[in-house]
């Protein structure tokens, strides 16, 4: 049996020898390489921080001393070492979490995998537990992956800062990435400091104490004290900068360790013991390197196997191709393609330039690509004033990170009536990274923002078209929203109405009831136009008529979806984002502002925070399968589920004059009963 199998708790860390945690490490990166192949995830994160987690259990005593990590895919050997060796299932329906996950373990404490928080996190934590008289208790915070471009991150070290009582130790883990490599000031910093050996005696408490008296006794001896006391000071700084220059955490207040080797064993566990002993705010500098100890991800000069998904562990290339183009390469061809034709194309990224898209543009046009690190507040508003100066930016992020940066989306974009193009990746269900990475916020969000549009493209195609509409607006903010992975095939319209509505089919006769067309109308919003017609189809096969548009931009809410809403006896909105304030909501209130009392159903994503699975199994688990919506709109256009169908003044048709006797079965075509379909 290996020593890893033997660790079942972080405790049981602490009686190995030094070679004992060097075949550790190694048993650790073997197990990370066998398993996340299999299983995709983030493997280079994790290679990369073998070493220090380990320290960390050894230093600090979890879960009495919280261990925070920043992003938290950086988490994999942390749930090792606290009992989860169970990678079979890892960011699967019923397996482990990618992140953390207080379900999984008392060891995890943040479950969210949004960037930059962590040391917010520490903050408050430690100042409930002063507050509680639990102040002996640590709190570690690793930040690493590029979280410390973050603003919300030196907002939180502000704070920490003032208070120098509280055991707050603050790991960073700098392998100078995000994505990509880290980029700004910051970053450079960062790379110019030295580990020094004086950390040591500086972060001994005595000489602290010492400082303090004699700061006091100078400064209280008059005008010739206190200019001793400056000139000593002065020289101190002075030599400290010369010897191992920190004035960027320095200036701060905040003690400083390094920059030590993050993956020297002995090394990393006397810096944090250091740390520990100091019983104050102190910042770890660890030097590591993403995808350590596994040549491919070493080599792999874009994200150093940032997060991959199924590869062969020998050579690490993927095991499986693709079956067709990504939403993502079909939105950088296009947006490169724009950038030729149009010089005042730009486009901003939160380190993420390769992920959404933006390789082939950087390439092509290296001045016009702007990566300002994690920080998507900074994106936003950094596009208001390019729009102002007379550019057009293109602000190309995961859907879920336009959470962060609401508030600049609304006031300086919104208020302002910017031409910002927002591009917005992984849009709807992503699937296997779970609550914090779904895009299915961002439609209900941003439906409150004043004079924004929001485009949602059915394919390849509609994508192109519908990306070039938006850079065309010049006195508003749009959106285009697309899913993660491949492309599905072409849908063609039937006909393209007057306002740029399609008409994707018309299933079933016309009803012969004055002002009907159909029964029902199919509003699918984006990627769900496939299930819409799946859903008509189903509906035709029980004799019941249905209509499937794309609005194409669902917001705002056009003239002629409205109109076709009051010809139909129900209304079916079908979208990936949450039906609460989505969509089918609007819709539902254009439809009332104009007098049209045609029912409508919502059909969409819970206002839940929905587990990891894969995409399919999230949709059916919350009902957005077509077998499911089919059966509900049989249902309310026989008036046995509501919301009720308009109902018909003149002659039934076969499957409302059957009743519970004569409908087809919407899953096998059977003549069955339709009674208990709600």
């Amino acid at each position: 049996m290996g020593l890893l199998e033997a660790i079942h708790t972080p405790q049981d860390l602490t009686r190995l020898t030094d070679g004992q945690l060097r075949q550790l490490a190694e048993e650790i990166r073997s197990f990370l390489i066998a398993n996340v192949s299999r299983t995709g995830g983030h493997l280079g994160p994790n290679l990369g921080v073998v070493e220090l987690t380990l320290a960390i259990h050894r230093v600090f005593d979890s879960p009495r001393d919280a261990v925070i990590f920043d992003t938290g895919h950086q988490s994999y050997v942390h749930k090792l070492v606290t009992g989860r060796q169970d990678f079979s299932t890892l960011r699967q329906e019923g397996g482990l979490s990618g992140y953390g996950d207080r379900g999984e373990s008392v060891h995890d404490v943040v479950e969210s995998s949004h960037a930059s928080s962590s040391l917010s996190w520490a903050d408050g934590i430690s100042r409930a537990w002063a507050l509680r008289g639990e102040g002996d208790r640590s709190v570690v915070a690793v930040i690493g992956d590029g979280a410390l471009t973050g603003g919300m991150a030196w907002e939180a070290i502000n704070n920490i800062a003032a208070d120098r009582d509280r055991r707050v130790v603050i790991v960073v883990n700098d392998n100078g990435r995000s994505y990509a490599p880290t980029v700004g000031g910051l970053a450079n910093q960062l790379s110019g400091l030295r580990r020094a050996f004086l950390d040591k005696l500086r972060t001994h408490r005595s000489y602290e104490d010492t400082l303090d008296f004699w700061k006091s006794r100078l400064q209280t001896s008059g005008t010739a004290g206190r200019f001793v006391y400056k000139s000593l000071h002065a020289t101190k700084k002075g030599i400290k900068d010369w010897w191992a220059p920190q004035g960027l955490f320095e200036d701060l207040g905040m003690k400083y360790i390094g920059p030590i080797n993050g993956h020297d064993q002995s090394e990393l566990e006397e810096a944090l013991a250091d740390a520990q002993n100091y019983a104050g705010p102190v910042i770890v500098h660890a030097m590591t390197e993403k995808g350590h100890g596994y040549a491919p991800a070493v080599a792999h000069q874009d994200d150093q196997f940032h997060a991959i998904g199924k590869i062969d562990p020998e050579t690490g290339e993927p095991v499986a191709s693709s079956s067709g183009p990504s939403w993502t390469s079909v939105f950088g061809q296009e947006i490169c393609a724009i950038a030729d034709e149009r010089e005042d194309i730009v486009a901003i990224t939160a380190a993420m330039k390769i992920p959404v898209g933006l390789g082939l543009m950087a390439e092509r046009h290296p001045q016009r690509v702007y990566d300002v690190g994690i920080a998507e507040q900074h994106a936003v508003t950094s596009a208001a004033g390019m729009a102002f100066g007379g550019l057009h930016p293109v602000v190309a992020v995961y859907a879920t990170f336009l959470n962060r940066a609401f508030d600049q989306v609304l006031m300086d974009v919104g208020l302002h009536r910017a031409g910002v193009t927002f591009v917005l990746d992984r849009a709807g269900v992503t699937g296997p990274d779970g609550p914090s990475h779904h895009g299915m916020w961002d439609l209900a969000l941003l439906q409150s923002v004043p004079t924004l549009r929001i485009a949602a493209p059915r394919d390849a195609q509609r994508l192109r078209e519908e990306l070039r509409e938006a850079v065309s607006v010049e006195d508003a903010p749009t959106v285009v929203r697309f899913s993660k992975g491949s492309v599905g095939p072409e849908i063609a319209a039937l006909e393209r109405l007057a306002d740029g509505v399609d008409v994707l089919v018309r299933l079933g006769a016309a009803s012969e009831e004055p002002g009907t067309e159909r029964d029902v109308l199919i509003v699918a919003v984006g990627t769900m136009a496939e299930l819409g017609l799946d859903v008509a189809a189903r509906l035709a096969d029980q004799g019941i008529s249905a209509t499937v548009i794309d609005p194409r931009w669902v917001l705002p809410v056009q003239e002629s979806v409205i109109e076709m809403a009051s010809r139909h006896r129900i209304v079916v909105c079908i979208e990936d984002g949450v039906k609460a304030g989505g969509v089918g909501s609007r819709i539902r209130q254009e439809m009332r502002a104009r007098g049209v009392d045609t029912a409508l159903n919502e059909v969409g994503l819970p206002v839940e925070f929905l587990a990891h699975a894969s995409r399919d199994q999230v949709l059916e688990r919350t009902g957005l399968t077509a077998r499911r919506i089919a059966q509900d709109t049989v249902a309310q256009v026989l008036g046995t589920k509501v919301p009720f169908a308009r109902p018909l003044t003149g002659q039934m048709s076969q499957v409302r004059a059957a009743g519970d006797t004569g409908g087809k079965d919407v899953n096998t075509g059977q003549i069955t009963s339709t009674e208990g379909n709600s």
